[in-house]
């Protein structure tokens, strides 16, 4: 059995590096022949380009930009744009891969893409915002459509930027075309159930996880690391649930109490440092939080939290991927090594682009869907999907990752054959 170095076409700038190193885990060249490793190697189509805009100072400001395009075999790309200081093409390219691989695990009819915008825009006033976002649709429209490539909020973006991305793309097209963004505001054709959507997936999938092994969710820790829109949502869930949340953290500090932390009081606060003075818990950092005797850990934040540095100090039991990427490539042959059951992003927090899916559906129709309907064909069609996964996974079930991509991938690859171009 043949596996593919890492130095292969290292000199080849559009390959995509972190992808390379996960695919190199399981596609072997006789299992696959090079055509089709050489082409998920690599993203479709991949944008660099400038977003200037004019500060309220009336000084001009220019900053990095990229969409990608990963593949489109299985329809046109789907993916978020994220607005962060950390945005990097590299970066861009490996979240785009995953959500080529998410959009075929869960069979919608989308492929991967992704978006972003180096920047930090907690030092952006409102305004500044508004005209970042337009600027960004400008420079990258002629790119993007309802049939071609459909952007949705990422990291520090919501429904009120998707409000002026989609408004300036109306602009330049003439009306609006309410397809070509999802993750919209309701008034603006959003779908109900679309901010809450990538947790409440995420507690699905987990729960049917807990009832495969038999164990009662009601009996179940549980520490989320971040505090945002997926953090919190996911929170909220789980201690309706009868889960006994321990620890939560945001980007400054965390929060621990090995009796359960005071939910309602926490999201009656929905910031962590807005708590009342008196709140039971003891303050830890994000770095303690993951190291936490828990049954669950849960990374809701941002990508490479778990790497080889701290992988081995890991107690939870199961780690549920609500964020994209928190671990490493490095750090989940560790985790599996010490028996940690990982459910990968590409299937824990495949809500968000389901529930995308789902609005671009309601989009193309003009028929809106009520929120039970939105809660109930999200959880059958990504319960439907995992079981799948743990169908075909080993008895320990240490490598749903590597089934996930398995079957992702597979998908994929029959789609290009079917186009002709494998």
């Amino acid at each position: 059995m043949t596996k593919l170095t890492t130095t292969q076409t290292i000199e080849d700038n559009n390959i995509c590096g972190d992808c390379r190193q996960r695919l190199n885990k399981i596609l072997t060249t006789d299992q696959y022949s090079e055509a089709e490793i050489d082409l998920l190697h690599r993203p479709k189509r991949t944008l660099t380009f400038a977003v200037p805009i004019r500060m309220d100072s009336g000084e001009v400001k220019t900053f990095n930009a990229y969409r990608v395009l990963y593949n489109d075999a299985l329809g046109p790309g789907k993916g978020g744009i994220r607005f962060h200081s950390d945005v990097h093409l590299q970066e861009v390219k490996n979240l785009a891969f995953l959500m080529a691989l998410k959009c075929s695990l869960v069979n919608i009819p989308f492929g991967g893409a992704k978006g972003g915008v180096e920047v930090d825009p907690r030092t952006l006033t409102r305004n500044e915002v508004e005209r970042l976002s337009r600027s960004f649709i400008r420079e990258v429209h002629p790119f993007i459509g309802e049939r071609t490539d459909i952007p949705a909020p990422d990291v520090n973006t919501n429904s009120t930027i998707m409000g002026y991305m989609a408004d300036e793309y109306a602009k330049i097209r003439g009306y609006f075309v309410p397809g070509i963004i999802t993750g919209k505001s309701v008034l603006l054709g959003g779908s109900a159930g679309r901010t809450e959507a990538t947790s409440l997936g995420g507690a699905y999938i987990l729960k049917t996880y807990l009832e495969h092994i038999r164990k009662d969710i009601k009996n179940t820790t549980v520490a989320v690391q971040g505090f945002g829109n997926v953090g919190l949502h996911v929170v909220k869930i789980l201690y309706e649930w009868g889960a006994k949340v321990v620890a939560v953290s945001d980007s400054k500090k965390g929060i621990y109490n090995q009796n359960g932390l005071d939910i309602e009081t926490l999201l009656k606060s929905e910031k962590i440092g807005a708590l009342p003075e008196g709140y039971k818990a003891k303050e830890i950092t994000n770095e303690e939080l993951l190291l936490l005797d828990v049954d669950v850990l849960v990374p809701a934040a941002i990508s490479h939290q778990i790497t080889n540095n701290n992988a081995r100090e890991i107690k939870a039991r199961v780690i549920l991927e609500l964020a994209n990427d928190p671990i490493t490539a490095e750090a989940d042959e560790v985790l599996e090594d010490n028996g940690v059951v990982i459910i990968p992003d590409i299937i824990a927090n495949a809500g968000g682009v389901m529930v995308s899916y789902f609005e671009w559906i309601q989009n193309s129709t003009n028929d809106y869907w009520t929120i039970e309907k939105v809660y109930s064909e999200l959880e059958s069609r990504l319960v439907m999907a995992f079981k799948k996964v743990i169908q075909e996974s080993n008895q320990d079930l240490t490598d749903l990752r590597k089934q996930s991509y398995r079957l992702a991938i597979n998908r994929i690859i029959e789609a290009e054959k079917g186009r002709g171009r494998l």
